[in-house]
């Protein structure tokens, strides 16, 4: 079995955090992985994207257009640059909160992320809309999003895991006193 796995969003989303975890997962469960990241001025709100193989006979992080099982899109935009990648048939986990871009914030622009919304619905079979702000209010904190993403993901049967193994990572993963909190994120459901 393998899955190509395409995570992106904007930087400091928590994109290259959630690569980890996926990777720390599949090597705990003896799945060989390789991953790869590009994190083009994350701080700056940037793109971030990080691709994710997992399975026997991979001997490269990166994989072609029309190969993805999974795009996890922490924002619709990136998600829909990022399309190419998705094969035919394949699932697309999208948060529906834009993150304006600073070019669309000096030229005034209206972007509120529904055109690029509605374009993955018409475009993609099967895809899964995540209301990311709502639950990190819920959950009490806007640092949760790629917990949230991950775990809809999860519960989706895309990645070869279950929530519990990704927690159980996540628990060596991140400090102690933010496990609660992460834990809630990755089981949260609406």
């Amino acid at each position: 079995m393998q899955s190509n796995i395409l995570i992106c969003g904007v930087g400091g989303q928590g994109i290259v955090l959630t690569s980890k975890l996926i990777a720390a997962t599949a090597m705990e469960h003896d799945i060989p992985v390789m991953s790869a990241e590009t994190i083009g001025m994350a701080q700056k709100g940037g793109s971030v994207f990080s691709f994710l193989r997992l399975g026997d006979d991979i001997y490269c992080p990166m994989f072609p257009e029309k190969t993805a099982d999974i795009i996890i899109g922490f924002e619709p935009a990136e998600a829909v640059r990022m399309l190419p990648y998705l094969k035919d048939g394949g699932q697309v986990v999208v948060n529906t909160h834009p993150i304006m871009p600073v070019t669309a914030t000096l030229s005034g622009s209206d972007y509120t992320g529904q055109e690029m919304i509605e374009y993955l619905k018409r475009n993609v079979k099967n895809v899964l809309l995540v209301d990311g702000t709502k639950a990190c209010e819920e959950i009490g904190s806007p640092k949760v999003l790629n917990m949230i993403m991950l775990g809809a993901s999860v519960r989706n049967d895309v990645l070869p895991f279950s929530v519990d193994d990704i927690e159980e990572t996540m628990k060596k993963t991140v400090k102690p006193q933010f496990v609660e909190l992460n834990s809630k994120a990755l089981r949260y459901t609406d």
